[in-house]
């Protein structure tokens, strides 16, 4: 193989590693594949809990940060999700922006 084309074999490798990048939040797919792995399990935790509602809660995960938001009808509820998702495993950060409405 000459010089050239092992060069440019090279480059190419190198742009499509580059482009395993989530251009948004600069994840690499596996970071990605993490984050998506985290929220599942805050979710399906959620949903074992019988006071709460996944219906009512989202659930977004950004480099081990989970995002909770969504209503509830009791702060106390809110708590308990956020309770939930500190204590999944990979989780660094939890914020509850969880809105409390009669």
């Amino acid at each position: 193989m000459s010089q050239f084309r092992k060069l440019a074999a090279v480059a190419l490798l190198a742009g499509a590693l580059g482009a395993c990048a989530v251009v948004e939040g600069r994840q690499t797919a596996g970071q990605y594949t993490d984050d998506a792995t985290i929220s599942t399990r805050v979710r399906t935790e959620i949903v074992r809990d019988a006071d709460l509602s996944l219906n009512e809660l989202n659930v977004e995960t950004q480099n081990g940060t989970v995002q909770l938001s969504g209503f509830t009808n009791s702060q106390a509820k809110a708590a308990k999700a956020g309770q939930i998702a500190r204590a999944t495993p990979g989780v660094k950060e939890v914020r509850n922006n969880i809105i409390v409405r009669p």
